[in-house]
Parts: C-alpha cells; structure tokens; sequence
C-alpha cells in the first residue's frame, strides 16, 4: 500500500489529469518512504488509480444510499414527488461516475506510454534495469579501485520551470485543504532517482556500496532539447539572474533558473508559463556516464644535480627549450603508476636551471586529476620512489608519500618566514687573499633592499622587497674565486645579492667588497623551518 492519505485523494487526481507521472505524484504528497519509488512505475499508477477510484465509489455508494432514502421516502408520502421527477434524481444502472468525475478520470489515460510533464521521463523508463546496467558497464569499462561510490544526476534547467507550474497547479487545492505543505518539502527529482538506481547500480556492480559520500563519484547526465525554451521567458521577467560568463555555454543554468523562480511572483509566471505544464512528446536523452576520483596529492622531497635542468617545462613562444624538467622526471612514474588523468606540481619555491638543490632537497607536492587508482601501501610508495630515482641521475627524490590536501596548503604556508642555506662559488674582478674577505663571517642578519630582478621582470611585479641574509661564510680558493656560504630568508634573489643587478639589489656583495663580483655556480644546500611533509592517515 501506498503511505496516503484521504487528504491527498485531490492532490492525486489533479496530477494525474494534469499529466504527471506516478512517482511525481508520490513527490508531490511528499512521500519519504524510499521503498514507495522502488515499485514499478506502472504498478505505482495502478494503484493511484486504485486509490482514487475507491473515493469515487464511496462517492457513488453515498449517493445511491441518498437517493434510496429519498425513493423511500416518496413511496411512504404521496405528497413527494411524482415517479417521472424521481426517476431523474436515481443512480444509473449501468454504474458509471457521476459526469464530473468520469470526465476527470478520461483524462488519465495512456499515463503508462505518456512522458511525465515535470521529470520529462526521468522517473519512468530512465531510471530502471537498462539504466543501471549503463552505468555498471562505464564503471567496469574505466577500471577504477573503489570500495564505494556516489551517484550524482545532472538535470536539465527547465525541469525547474515545469516543477513549479506543477507546485502552482496543486497549490490552491492544498491549501483548500489546510495542508501546511511547503514547496521546500516536494521531494526533488535527483532525489527520487537516487533512491531507485542506487540498490540497482550495487547490484550490477557485485554489491558495491552506493553511499551519499565517496571519494568516488559515477554521475549521470540528462538534457531534453525539446523543451530547452521553456526558461527562456525568465531572461526577461528576472534579467538580473541571467549573466553571461566564459566558461557557461548557455545563461539558463539550473542555479540561475532556481533563483529566478524565488523571485519571480505566482501571476506573472503564470502569465508567461502554462500551468499545467504542457506534455513533452519524447523523453529526457541520458547521455554518457561521468566517473571521477577526487584528487590524490603526493608529495615528497628532491635533489637536482643537473645545471641544465628547468624546474618546469621551459617553453618560450611556443619552442622547448629544454627536453625535461624536474616536473616531468617526477610527475612520469607517479602519473602511471595512479593512472591519473593529470596532474598540478608545486613546491617550496624554485631554483633557476643552473641552480643545482642539495641537502635534505626542495620539498614539493602534486595534485593527482582523477587518479584511477588511489590506494597505496608504504612498502608501493617506496618501490615507486625507486623507480623515479632509477628514471634519471639528474634528480633523486626521498619521502614520497600520499598526503591530505591541508598538509599540501601548508607546504605553500609562511613561505617567507623559512630560511634556506646556498653555497655560491663568487669571482672577483680584483685580486684578493683570504684576508680581503674575513670580515664577510661577522656579518649578521644583513637587510637588503631587492628591486625586482631585471631577469624575472617579466613574470613578476615591479616592486622593492626586503630580504634579510641571517648569516655567512667564506672559503678561499685563489685570487680571484671563493666561496661562499649564506643563510637567508626565503626569497632572497641570491645572484642579485652577489652581482648587484645594476644596483637594484642594496647592498650587495660588489659594495661589500669594493670591487665587481660575479656569482659562477650556486647551490640550494638545504631547507631550514619546513616541517616534513605529514602523511595521510585517513
């Protein structure tokens, strides 16, 4: 039995006769009980029917009973009514409904081949065995790793548009019947079709769990073009709802369309809208199934040893100028290993190509796009870090691990606080001796005044920045080369500090020295302040 009541009888008939299908019907009376949408949609009408139709006997039963009392009644008093009069006022004896309510009942006919006037058939034949073997079959064909999955349903806009012609159709009739019903309480479309596919994609899918959250998401898409101008007298009516951007193929967005029906007033949509909404003659095209993986972030630590090696693929108008970078050595084994659609490489600051990372190595990190697969042991992780390490001997990379995204974001978090350690091999225009550059080992924390290198101009903005050199050290080598070692803040451009860069670095090594310098080789030799790189243990 379908959870009705005699109250919602009314309800029933009117959207039955206006066209609606029985499982937005159930929607309308605001049915909750999932089971109720699992039946077959023509067993659900039949029993609408049903239902309906013992309120018309019991309407039909009443007034025999009434006229019975009123034959009675003449045949006891002579005075009544003559036989002729009293003939008109008799039931039928063929048992038909009265003319009103047969005419009602007319109407609901063929609703098992009509395509519903609000879900456009999305509650019919689109949510059924054929549909959930659709989406079983592009699940399997995609070969995800998952435990659960999501199912989410991408709606045409207008449905919007035809659900509130419908809300207006039974609204005064609710409210005849005192029912304190919200539009806000009608069970959505996605909703319905949820409860119904979900048990029936587990099943295709060997009794894998569909779940309201998962890192796994199957989604299902419909469009009706037939109908798609029925949102198109909002534009109009609410102009201020509809804004084109670059990335929406069309203004008529199911957000958009919502917003606007909140605030457009009942006469003037009905002015512009029939209510009823009129019948489509084909169903909703359901096209390809969606699967997708949130993403999966990986990070780690990494040396260079090459110095001619970009960090990032070096390509100037529209010619590469270097055949790999970092990022392709690491992100190649990860990519295929997680089978991931694509990925986004970031890290603790960068080194120019000629800049050579030691030490304990750059800390870095990447987004994994729709990996297809997504879970690996500690024992995998370190086969795979083999694996780039063995790629290549211009790099080497150490504590690779999955991480949360929060311990990506913070990664990137106080960059400028952290302080970093280089070793530069300088030269020196004068002749000096280890002596001259002694004096180079008391300075501390040392603030400069850095313009915006004049090699980086083209990629960042003009502007001063302060940088402080916590400390430094020296190594003679011979009359015109030392080394030198620093500590800094990060973000100190470290060749301007030693070349000057025309003076837009002050002070600068050349002022130091009072001669020219020039910076050789240079070094990353270390990270000081970045936390390792936490794992994840969800």
């Amino acid at each position: 039995m379908l959870p009705l009541k005699e109250k919602d009888k009314p309800i029933v008939q009117k959207l039955l006769s206006a066209g609606c299908c029985a499982r937005c019907v159930l929607r309308f009376c605001c049915v909750s009980v999932q089971a109720a949408y699992r039946k077959p949609h023509q067993d659900t009408l039949k029993e609408l029917k049903a239902f309906i139709n013992n309120t018309e006997n019991s309407k039909s039963q009443e007034s025999a009973e009434e006229n019975s009392k009123s034959h009675d009644a003449a045949v006891s008093d002579p005075a009544e009514d003559p036989p002729s009069k009293r003939a008109k006022l008799e039931p039928s004896e063929t048992g038909c409904l009265p003319e009103d309510d047969a005419a009602a009942v007319v109407k609901l006919k063929d609703e098992e081949l009509s395509v519903c006037v609000v879900c456009l058939g999305i509650l019919q034949e689109l949510c059924g065995p054929t549909q959930a073997v659709k989406i079983a079959e592009k699940v399997k064909a995609e070969k995800y790793e998952f435990d659960t999955l999501v199912l989410s349903v991408s709606l045409p806009a207008q449905l919007c548009v035809r659900e509130h012609s419908c809300w207006l159709h039974v609204k005064k009739e609710l409210r005849e019947k005192s029912m304190a019903v919200d539009k806000d309480d009608v069970i959505q479309v996605k909703e319905a079709f949820k409860w119904i596919m979900q048990g029936q994609v587990a099943k295709e899918l060997g009794g894998v769990a569909v779940v309201t959250r998962s890192f796994f998401e199957v989604g299902v898409e419909f469009t009706h073009p037939e109908t798609d101008a029925d949102c198109h007298f909002l534009a109009t009516t609410c102009a201020d709802c509809f804004k084109p951007t670059k990335n929406k193929q069309s203004v008529f967005t199911r957000m958009a369309v919502v917003k606007a029906l909140e605030k457009i007033d009942d006469a003037k949509f009905l002015k512009h809208y029939p209510c009823p909404p009129a019948q489509p003659s084909s169903s909703c095209i359901s096209q390809d199934v969606q699967c997708l993986h949130v993403s999966v972030f990986v990070a780690g630590r990494y040396n260079k040893f090459c110095r001619s090696l970009p960090q990032t693929p070096w390509v100037i108008d529209g010619e590469r100028r270097m055949e790999s970078s970092v990022e392709e050595l690491i992100a190649a084994p990860i990519l295929s290993a997680f089978r991931a659609d694509g990925f986004n490489f970031s890290s603790s600051g960068r080194e120019d190509v000629d800049v050579r990372t030691l030490g304990n190595g750059r800390p870095f990190a990447m987004e994994l796009l729709n990996p297809h697969r997504s879970r690996f042991s500690k024992v995998e992780m370190k086969q795979l870090q083999e694996t780039i390490n063995k790629s290549s001997d211009k790099i080497r990379v150490r504590d690779l691990q999955i991480v949360t995204r929060e311990a990506m974001s913070r990664m990137k978090e106080g960059e400028e606080e952290k302080t970093k350690s280089y070793t530069a091999l300088v030269w020196t225009q004068k002749p000096i001796q280890s002596e001259d550059i002694a004096f180079i080992d008391d300075i501390k924390d040392l603030t400069l005044d850095q313009k915006t290198p004049l090699r980086v101009l083209h990629r960042r903005a003009l502007a001063v920045r302060q940088r402080v050199v916590h400390s430094m050290t020296t190594r003679f080598l011979d009359s015109h080369h030392f080394y030198l070692g620093l500590k800094t803040q990060a973000g100190t451009y470290i060749k301007e500090f030693v070349h000057g860069d025309f003076g837009r670095t002050k002070p600068n090594l050349c002022q130091l020295l009072k001669t020219d310098t020039d910076i050789l080789e240079l070094d990353v030799e270390g990270h000081e302040g970045l936390e390792p790189i936490p794992a994840d243990t969800g």
